[in-house]
């Protein structure tokens, strides 16, 4: 089973992923936990690239990077424990590039990356998709008060409000046209809040 975790930055989904891993190994389940970009030696060497604030990359460049990261973390890691029937819990997967890419820097049509990325995956799909959704307003909030302005802002960050909005936009629409995969979760209830719905959600997942 492939569990993946979506939303803008700020908006909570990576405290959500851990608090599910935390979950989960507590139970005795097999589980991997891996975020993106990352998760193998070579794609934590593209994350460092892609995040680095002082490197310019053309946007077609920037989604081919992210997408050679992602296939490495498959074919590395991820492929071997959906065989073996174990948990996998991605901190982001390929609906990041679709709406950060496709929809943000307005690369290319989304439906078109939606299924290149599918091609960049072998075909893997999460099983669930949880995405936090949040306003922008009260993400930047809440990356300022954990960073400070200064340290809140990687290369992706700095693209602008617009940017981020086109992001947000472009999630939604993801969520729409798969219902069935998508879990959409508002990201200014409380913590523990969240954790109850994701983890009666994932009960009945596991139930299947």
């Amino acid at each position: 089973m492939i569990i993946s975790f979506e939303g803008i930055d700020g908006s909570g989904k990576s405290t959500q992923a851990k608090l599910l891993l935390e979950k989960l190994q507590g139970e005795g389940r097999s589980v991997l936990y891996v975020r993106e970009p990352g998760g193998t030696d070579v794609s934590e060497r593209i994350r460092n690239l892609l995040l680095d604030p002082d490197v310019e990359l053309d946007p077609f460049t920037e989604m081919l990077l992210f997408s050679a990261a992602r296939s490495e973390l498959v074919r590395t890691r991820i492929r071997d424990v959906q065989a073996s029937g174990g948990i996998v819990i991605c901190d982001r997967f390929f609906d990041s590039t679709v709406a950060y890419q496709g929809g943000g820097r307005q690369l290319a049509d989304p439906l078109w990356l939606n299924d290149f990325q599918r091609s960049v995956t072998g075909g893997i799909v999460p099983d669930r998709t949880y995405l936090v959704r949040v306003e922008l307003a009260t993400a930047r909030e809440r990356l300022e008060m954990r960073f400070g302005e200064e340290e809140a802002e990687d290369r992706m960050e700095k693209a602008g409000g617009a940017f981020f909005e086109r992001v947000i936009a472009t999630y939604d629409r993801l969520a729409d046209a798969e219902p069935d995969r998508f879990l959409v979760l508002d990201g200014a209830r409380s913590i523990n809040d969240l954790q109850r719905q994701i983890t009666d959600d994932m009960k009945r997942l596991l139930a299947r």
